[in-house]
């Protein structure tokens, strides 16, 4: 009896194990939602009034987390996939397209967005650049 429930007990935890194995790694510090607080010359008070956000919280897809983005019209959807090394590949995936009144901060957004390669994590603060002098800043939405 003690041999047949201990081959249950193995078997079991084997497959918890393995199960476990193939699910992707979740990174606290980076699958949450960031609020932009520094992006090309758009001052601060802009990007709160427009809650200018990145969520990174959604699935991960063969290593490829799947985000969205509001920069106060439209909700921008991408994939995203974050490098040892501090290097990052953003591919833009589809947008809404509401008619709105000012879309300069979106459209900024957008055409910078997917050149971003760098990114750093300090604190609650997440930081893409492009290499090239381009950045925005984001600190985390679950920050006080």
């Amino acid at each position: 009896m003690k041999k047949i429930l201990l081959s249950l007990l193995t078997v079991l935890f084997l497959g918890v194990i393995l199960n476990c194995s193939s699910m992707p790694d979740k990174n606290p510090h980076l699958q949450r939602q960031w609020m932009m607080v520094s992006f090309d010359g758009f001052s601060k008070d802009q990007l709160i009034a427009n809650k200018a956000e990145i969520n990174l919280t959604s699935s991960v897809v063969n290593g490829e987390i799947q985000g969205s983005a509001y920069m106060g019209c439209n909700r921008m959807t991408f994939t995203s996939k974050f490098k040892k090394g501090g290097k990052v590949k953003i591919s833009q995936g589809a947008s809404t397209m509401k008619a709105c009144e000012d879309v300069k901060l979106e459209t900024a957004f957008q055409k910078k967005f997917e050149t971003m390669t760098k990114y750093s994590i300090e604190g609650h603060f997440l930081t893409l650049s492009d290499g090239k002098g381009n950045t925005m800043k984001f600190v985390a939405a679950d920050w006080d």
